[in-house]
């Protein structure tokens, strides 16, 4: 089988499913292994009440990650995407997890008129940096003690505007 082919197989074997309160937990633990900062109720509670904005991902039936998003109101009541994370359990990055969750929450904003997407993300993470800018996401802002209890405290605002991507299609 070619690369193609071999391609093509890994795509199959990846799924999203919705977050509800039955499967809420799987969220909980992945966040727990993914992420250095414990999210409150808050936080379930707007992954939740996002509806298909929030997501799971698996990996031939292992859940392996998940984008968590909140749905926010801006002045003028134009309503945008943020991202409380995007996480990938480390044995399964590269296989194009990560960009089928991001880019499930793109399509779902352009198709909902959503014109801006946004998120923050720890200075010294080149990774997820590089990750987003490939997507047109931009560093608009830099914020200054954003974090509690990690190093650097200090986080990057990335935004993509989803209106003039909406307008070439």
């Amino acid at each position: 089988m070619g690369a193609g082919g071999r391609r093509m197989e890994m795509a199959a074997a990846i799924s999203l499913d919705g977050v509800r309160d039955k499967n809420v937990m799987q969220l909980k633990k992945l966040n727990t292994a993914l992420f250095p900062v414990r999210y409150n109720d808050k936080y379930y509670a707007d992954a939740l009440a996002s509806g298909d904005f929030t997501k799971l991902a698996y990996f031939s039936d292992i859940c392996v990650g998940s984008i968590a998003c909140r749905l926010e109101k801006k002045e003028g009541g134009a309503i945008c995407v943020y991202i409380m994370t995007l996480g990938v359990l480390a044995p399964y990055r590269g296989l194009g997890i990560g960009t089928k969750l991001l880019s499930h929450v793109l399509d779902l904003s352009c198709k909902q008129n959503i014109s801006e997407v946004y998120l923050h993300v720890q200075t010294n993470n080149d990774d997820a940096i590089a990750f987003y800018k490939k997507f047109g996401f931009e560093v608009v802002d830099t914020i200054q003690n954003y974090y509690t209890n990690i190093s650097p405290p200090d986080c990057y605002v990335l935004s993509k505007s989803i209106a003039q991507d909406h307008a070439k299609k």
